[in-house]
């Protein structure tokens, strides 16, 4: 899978983008865990996409979704068992 981000924000602390190779839309936020900082991908359909291209507030609201683990089902990788936490 090849990620590439097409907005991001460090103050916010998320990115949103497109996987290239199947296209699919995604909002990701880093995680850490004992071994490496890595990032966190959820899939979102192309009319979220371009919401939260015009609307960071509402992206950083879905971010914060992610970080507290609701929103699970829209990983684009089942998490290991060191999962790691939100930085």
């Amino acid at each position: 899978m090849r990620f590439t981000d097409v907005w991001f924000s460090r103050t916010l602390r998320f990115a949103i983008g497109v996987e290239e190779e199947s296209g699919r839309y995604y909002l990701s936020i880093p995680v850490a865990n004992r071994m490496v900082d890595h990032e966190e991908y959820y899939e979102i359909d192309p009319a979220t996409f371009e919401h939260f291209g015009t609307d960071p507030d509402a992206a950083s609201a879905f971010a914060d979704r992610c970080r507290n683990r609701e929103v699970d089902d829209l990983l684009f990788h089942e998490p290991g068992r060191d999962r790691g936490v939100p930085t």
